[in-house]
């Protein structure tokens, strides 16, 4: 079995998309409509996954809620001094700042994307 895709529905797909390919990387894949929405297929730089955005005709005017079971997506970063300079260029800021997270050099951080969802950043050590 192989996992496939996360779809998390977004307000603005415009600005989704934004954050999604200049901040992540990822690359527009494909979209699709549905009888009630659009679905917005993006992968990642390794064509491993793929993140859906569905924007549905009629979607609430302050948004979705997220709720309190969905934690974060989780990628990974060469750098995290380079991706803090990207995002500043770009108008982003960290909800948690980069960190230690085990006292061996890997480090760790979050931001926001535009719907509230939360990111993950991953800088591993290298041996």
């Amino acid at each position: 079995m192989k996992f496939l895709h996360t779809m998390i529905r977004v307000k603005d797909i415009e600005a989704s998309m934004k954050f999604y390919t200049e901040v992540l990387n990822m690359k527009f894949d494909h979209k699709k409509r549905l009888d009630d929405c659009w679905l917005y297929f993006l992968t990642d730089e390794e064509n491993t996954c793929q993140i859906e955005l569905t924007v549905n005709d009629e979607t609430p005017a302050n948004g979705y809620e997220i709720g309190s079971g969905f934690g974060h997506f989780a990628f990974s970063v060469e750098s995290l001094d380079k991706f803090t300079e990207k995002i500043n260029q770009l108008g982003y800021e960290y909800l948690y700042a980069p960190f230690d997270l085990n006292g061996k050099g890997s480090k760790i951080a979050f931001i926001k994307d535009p719907d509230g969802y939360e990111i993950e950043l991953i800088e591993k050590v290298q041996w």
